[in-house]
């Protein structure tokens, strides 16, 4: 009897215990965990970065954070999208003679980017990794970092592929991106690309 006393007595201690907080605003009713943010901050992270590589300039500043984009969605916009100039005429003008190299040769045409076309890269799926907290940094909020990782290949060319580190943080009720760096390889760099080392 006596022993069934003193576990029924340790139990009711335990489970007071349990219930209470360290700061004593807990009852311990309704409480739940926080949900594990992973899941979400991956998918603003591979949303951003699939928009980043359609040049969908619209879904990527809609996606960064009010520091990263510099103003309104709208300026962001407006920023990253380029136009193409006006020609005023159907042909290039006869007085412009492309430039000559001493020995007589000219040179190539370069290579320009175009949302379309045939000098446009095609991307291929992204392939995201590992998702770790990071702590603040310069002027990056503290958040999460995302190791992204995708395939380019350019017409004529073998495919290469491309990472990404990018630090998601809360904002306005979502994950947005807040900084993005591309000086990085492998998942094991993503902690030091997003902290300037």
């Amino acid at each position: 009897m006596k022993n069934t006393v003193v576990t029924v007595a340790l139990a009711a201690g335990l489970l007071a215990v349990a219930g209470c907080s360290s700061t004593g605003t807990d009852t311990g009713k309704d409480s739940k965990p926080a949900p594990n943010p992973t899941a979400a901050v991956l998918k603003a992270a591979q949303d951003y970065q699939s928009a980043a590589n359609r040049q969908d300039w619209q879904t990527v500043c809609t996606l960064s954070s009010a520091r990263l984009r510099g103003g309104t969605v709208a300026d962001c916009v407006s920023t990253n999208t380029v136009t193409p100039a006006a020609s005023t005429s159907a042909s290039p003008s006869s007085t412009v003679k492309p430039p000559t190299y001493a020995d007589g040769s000219t040179p190539a045409p370069i290579a320009t980017s175009t949302p379309s076309g045939p000098d446009r890269a095609s991307d291929g799926p992204l392939t995201p990794g590992d998702v770790l907290a990071v702590p603040a940094s310069g002027d990056h909020p503290a958040g999460y970092g995302v190791f992204l990782s995708f395939t380019v290949t350019w017409p004529g060319q073998s495919a290469t592929t491309d990472y990404r580190a990018l630090r998601l943080v809360q904002e306005a009720g979502g994950w947005v991106v807040d900084q993005h760096e591309s000086n990085i390889q492998r998942a094991d760099q993503l902690r030091s690309a997003l902290l300037g080392g």
